[in-house]
């Protein structure tokens, strides 16, 4: 292993995590649930795939959005944060907060919209604005990560020989 590879681990490890986050989100709500509709030919069955993907989803989201939250603020404790925990805190909130709301208020409505009588439509437009806000929370980490400046480890300045 190279001598600065912990280092630079620790330093791209949130990038991962934003990239993981966003590529999840991307990957199965507008690739993988489509297709299931696509190809399955009883909607209640490409439905039930579907709501397990979301769930899934769900979790990396908050999962996701936790990890960066406490990755801020380790970088707010060893002074090394600039403004990382501040830019990102609102958006890794809004996308875990739409996480949890889309498991735990949204999902089981659309599921049993029908036998209750719910409006299936209203259930399913917000379970969709929800998706999309994951997707922009994601797509905003994932940004404002990929444009940062790794931190150079201190040592002699080699860039003049």
């Amino acid at each position: 292993m190279k001598p600065g590879w912990t280092q630079a681990w620790q330093q791209r490890w949130p990038l991962l995590v934003a990239a993981l986050w966003w590529g999840a989100v991307t990957a199965w709500s507008f690739v993988a649930v489509p297709l299931l509709f696509a190809h399955f030919n009883n909607p209640a069955v490409a439905g039930g795939m579907a709501a397990r993907l979301f769930q899934v989803q769900s979790w990396v989201s908050v999962a996701a959005a936790l990890a960066l939250l406490l990755w801020g603020r380790a970088q707010r404790g060893r002074q090394q944060a600039g403004d990382a925990s501040w830019a990102l805190l609102p958006w890794l909130l809004l996308g875990a907060l739409a996480g949890l709301v889309q498991e735990f208020g949204v999902a089981q409505r659309i599921l049993t919209a029908r036998q209750t009588g719910a409006d299936l439509r209203l259930w399913h437009t917000l379970g969709t604005l929800l998706v999309a806000l994951q997707w922009v929370c994601a797509a905003r980490s994932l940004w404002w990560l990929a444009g940062r400046t790794p931190v150079q480890p201190a040592g002699p300045d080699t860039s003049s020989t």
